[in-house]
């Protein structure tokens, strides 16, 4: 954060609104993030389509030992993966990495490829939506979902309105990975997912693509976002029979501190119920479709919630879309039911990596 806030300062010293922009990225509370080149290098521009060549050769370089091990965390093998869920929103290539994946490691040739480059940092719901439905299809199928965002290559030098500023504080570089079984296992046995729009807000988080790349754009009125989303959370978790403000875990996109306060209010939640959203928050920055992804794992990595707790995986990002999913914790030493209240009997486990 030291760092981010002198060079933010020396570099766009001439900008009127600096102190507010300064001011803002404080309160993110990110203390610490990753980039994948020296922060000399991510200050320069080389053009599009070289930081678009970076964004290919990183993530070849870097998504595979994260894939590995969300495959040996699952107890399965690439010829077990049905279909490969990739997600990313800072880098374009065509085709996705999917098939290079699928050549490179052996995968089946038949695994279906469904990436998803739109949805910004709702993607990382999305993709654990898209891989519950296509596991409810082919109930003896595994997913594989992979991330890949490397928010640092969209930096613009020139762009110096408020949003910007603020994003060169906020959003950090990541790589996650986790794999969706059809039966069995250990994690989060996921029974409903659900999406919502809020009307006509397509303009509040967007890209603006130009000759020099990618220019993100945010507008003033998304932290207030909470307040039409957590009714639809609510709602959600009724027709489900449960309550939102009294479930065993949340695992929510930590876009910003104010998402996490906010919705802890609107739905009646203690703001520790948040715990490992703000901790990657924290620790990683908002690092788009990985953050649930990261909070996931983070769950995972404390010994996992009591069996039977119920839960929810929630992600927003632009439209204003939100992607959310309700879900049972299931422990396969310890089963249970496959069917909750108002489920399809049938477990889907996210295992990460």
């Amino acid at each position: 954060m030291e760092e981010t806030l002198e060079l933010v300062e020396r570099i766009h010293a001439k900008v009127p609104h600096l102190p507010l922009a300064l001011r803002l990225i404080r309160n993110t509370g990110v203390m610490k993030r990753h980039i994948v080149q020296p922060i000399e290098q991510t200050l320069q521009h080389p053009g599009f389509e070289e930081r678009n060549r970076i964004h290919t050769v990183e993530a070849r370089k870097r998504t595979p030992p994260v894939i590995m091990r969300a495959l040996a965390n699952a107890g399965v093998t690439v010829q077990d993966i049905g279909a490969i869920v990739y997600v990313s929103c800072t880098g374009f290539s065509m085709p996705s990495l999917t098939a290079w994946l699928i050549n490179e490691f052996g995968f089946r040739s038949d695994t279906r490829q469904i990436p998803i480059a739109q949805l910004g940092c709702a993607a990382g719901g999305a993709a654990i939506n898209r891989a519950h439905d296509f596991c409810s299809a082919y109930p003896d199928k595994n997913v594989l979902i992979v991330s890949c965002e490397l928010c640092s290559l969209c930096y613009q030098p020139a762009d110096e309105e408020v949003g910007s500023l603020l994003s060169v504080g906020l959003f950090g570089d990541a790589v996650g990975a986790a794999v969706v079984r059809g039966s069995g296992g250990t994690g989060v046995s996921l029974e409903r997912n659900s999406a919502y729009l809020i009307p006509h807000t397509e303009e509040w988080i967007s890209y603006a693509v130009r000759s020099t790349g990618f220019h993100f754009q945010l507008d003033h009125r998304v932290p207030g976002m909470m307040e039409p989303l957590a009714p639809v959370i609510r709602a959600l978790a009724a027709s489900h029979r449960w309550d939102a403000a009294d479930l065993g875990f949340y695992i929510v996109h930590a876009g910003g501190p104010r998402i996490l306060t906010d919705l802890g209010k609107f739905l009646g939640v203690h703001p520790d119920a948040f715990r490992y959203s703000r901790a990657t928050l924290t620790e990683y920055g908002n690092i788009a479709s990985a953050v649930v992804l990261d909070a996931l794992a983070r769950l995972f990595e404390d010994g996992g919630a009591k069996v039977g707790a119920t839960g929810i995986i929630a992600a927003f990002g632009p439209g204003i879309t939100a992607e959310m999913t309700l879900g049972t914790w299931v422990d396969s030493e310890n089963p249970q039911p496959d069917a909750g209240p108002g489920g399809h009997g049938r477990r889907l486990v996210t295992q990460q990596g």
